[in-house]
Formats: C-alpha cells, sequence, structure tokens
C-alpha cells in the first residue's frame, strides 16, 4: 500500500518541522474534534453522518507515531539503485497476478481505454502497485486517522480538509466501517484521499454509484479518470528503452530547470528535446516514437547503464506518486503485463 502521493499533496501547504504531540496539540482531542464536526456542518454534512462517523472516536497514537517517523529532507549524497525496488515491485508474482486481473477485466479495461484514452495495463499496474490488484486496501478507521493527524497539528490544514472531504463521501451513504484504508487517509483499490475521491471517483458500470472497495468497473474508471485529468497523452508510451553511445557527454543535456515540487525526481531528468534531435545526438529509441515527440532522457542508475527516453506521460505517473522508483515500476510491470 502506497501513500506518498499524500506527500505530494502536502507539499502544497507550508511543512512545518516535526513537533513533539504536547507542542502540536493545543487542546483536547475532543474540543478538536468538535471543530472539525463544525467545519463538515457548514460544508453541508448531515447530522446523521457526524454522529454515526464520529461515535466513540478517540486519537490514534499508532497514526501520529507513524507521520511523525516520516524521514525528512533526503540528503543529496546518491541515489538506490533500481533494481532491488524492481525485484520487489515487477517481480514474477506481481506480473503473473498482473496478467491474471487484466485478463479477467478484459471487457471492462477496453471500455474504459476507449473512454479515456489510458491504456488497460497501466490501469492495472497502478492497482497493482496500491493494493496488490485489491487484495490489502488497510484496515485503519480512516475519520479516525484524520481527525488524529488533523488534532496533531503538524499538517493541520491538510488533514483537516480531508476529514471534512470522508464526512461528504461518508454522506453519499458509506458506512464507518467501509471507511477504512491508509494510516494517512488514502483508500478503496487506487487508493484515493477524499479530497480526490470527491473530484474523481467514477462510476464505471452505471450503477449510480462509484464504488472504488470492491467494484472493478469503478476502480479502473477512477484511475483513468485520474491519468486524464493529470493530462495522459492517448497513443503514446510512458517511455522506451534507448541506447546511449559512448563517451555521451550529458552534460550537453542536464536539466537546469528547478522544480517546485518534487525537485529531487526531477533533477534527475535530461533536457526534454523531441526524438529527432536525440537521434542526431546518437540516442537510438528501441522502439517506434514519433520524431516530434517530446522526451527526456534518464539512466537511473548512471551513465552506462540502461537508459529510457521519458514521454509526456511519464509524468502523468509522478503525478500519481511522485517517485522515479514507482513511476519506473508502474510502467514496466505495465509493459510487462500487456505482452
Amino acid at each position: 500500500m502506497n501513500v506518498k502521493r499524500l506527500f505530494i499533496a502536502a507539499a502544497a501547504f507550508v511543512m512545518a518541522a516535526p513537533v513533539t504531540p504536547s507542542a502540536a496539540q493545543d487542546m483536547s482531542f475532543d474540543a478538536y474534534l468538535q471543530i472539525l464536526m463544525a467545519r463538515s456542518r457548514a460544508e453541508g454534512v448531515s447530522e446523521a453522518t457526524l454522529q454515526r462517523m464520529t461515535a466513540g472516536l478517540t486519537p490514534n497514537s499508532r497514526v501520529i507515531q507513524l507521520d511523525q517517523g516520516q524521514p525528512g529532507s533526503p540528503t543529496r549524497s546518491g541515489y538506490p539503485a533500481l533494481q532491488p525496488y524492481l525485484n520487489t515491485h515487477v517481480n514474477s508474482t506481481r506480473i503473473a497476478n498482473g496478467r491474471r486481473t487484466f485478463a479477467s477485466t478484459r471487457s471492462i479495461g477496453q471500455s474504459v481505454e476507449a473512454q479515456y484514452g489510458v491504456p488497460h495495463e497501466i490501469l492495472i499496474a497502478i492497482w497493482g502497485h496500491e493494493t496488490n490488484y485489491g487484495s490489502y486496501r488497510g484496515n485503519f478507521d480512516l475519520a479516525r486517522s484524520l481527525a488524529t493527524l488533523a488534532w496533531e497539528g503538524r499538517r493541520r490544514e491538510l488533514f483537516s480538509s480531508e476529514f471534512v472531504a470522508l464526512m461528504k463521501v461518508a454522506d453519499k451513504g458509506y458506512s464507518r466501517s467501509e471507511l477504512v484504508g491508509s494510516w494517512a487517509g488514502a483508500f478503496g483499490n487506487p487508493q484515493f484521499l477524499p479530497s480526490v475521491y470527491l473530484r474523481l471517483a467514477t462510476d464505471g458500470d452505471g450503477d449510480g454509484r462509484a464504488n472504488i472497495f470492491t467494484n472493478r468497473a469503478d476502480t479502473l474508471a477512477s484511475i483513468a479518470r485520474y491519468f486524464q485529468d493529470s493530462g495522459w497523452r492517448t497513443g503514446q508510451p510512458w517511455g522506451v528503452r534507448a541506447s546511449v553511445p559512448s563517451g555521451f557527454n550529458f552534460d550537453r543535456v542536464d536539466n537546469e530547470v528547478f522544480a517546485p515540487v518534487c525537485d529531487r525526481v526531477h533533477e534527475r531528468h535530461s533536457q526534454w528535446k523531441p526524438v529527432s534531435e536525440w537521434r542526431n545526438l546518437g540516442v537510438q529509441p528501441q522502439q517506434y516514437l514519433a520524431d516530434d515527440v517530446m522526451t527526456s532522457l534518464f539512466q537511473p542508475d548512471g551513465p552506462g547503464t540502461r537508459a529510457w527516453l521519458l514521454t509526456s506521460n511519464y509524468r502523468v505517473i509522478l503525478e500519481y506518486n511522485c517517485s522515479n522508483y514507482y513511476a519506473m515500476s508502474v510502467g514496466l510491470l505495465a509493459d510487462e503485463i500487456a505482452r
């Protein structure tokens, strides 16, 4: 189960340094819960929903421990190799289960792909990474987790907003026992935050409900809509393997553009150039890419190792989880699933 996406959303807010519970929690949990409930009422959540979602609610010390255990700013002393991550996330079991899920959802996937333009195998790869094709979606009470994180105070605006969004999700008829997920508030097969669910969760089978917990059509349609909303370009791969000539001077193509979010991810990518220009530099894509497609050269493990030309669709995968390890493994898993 992956919760890194949450911290991309958190980048929109000023990130306070980790604090001790006594410094952050400036009032009792019960008093702060009343503030959250009042805000939810003001945004239209019914009283019945608020009562059933908050009955007996207490802070979860394990959630605070997990939140305060998150790493701070990474060092710039180098990057772990890609292959160990792939050994875990694109292994034979994950591929085999992905192919089975792909086959069993073929009709649904083709329909979703036709509507949203996102390949079926990409949707399955995301599902596989997030919840191992739905086998584990998390078991934390989301109301308790989000109320705890908002009360903790380290990222109060983010989590208080997600708590209110969760109450709106519950107001659609979901029970508290259904609304369980990760300690950080993501839930369902695609591990959406409540605010993302409200914005992008999609009814894929026309039954009037966007059930991303157990409904495969809704799950695939919701992921596809997320990708469409993030700018997926139909007909382009996420990236292709590329051959790089010996002695290639990477300094000539260094990316000097500062990325305000996830800079450590984007600093590893080269300048963006059309494929025709890469060919002129001696970099050859090993699968077809039109000459005018803009791509970035990426060698995860440094000069002399495997290289890829990444398209803008790779950056869409990064919108789901801003990690090169995650995005590369999603792309490579999707390729294996479709093979």
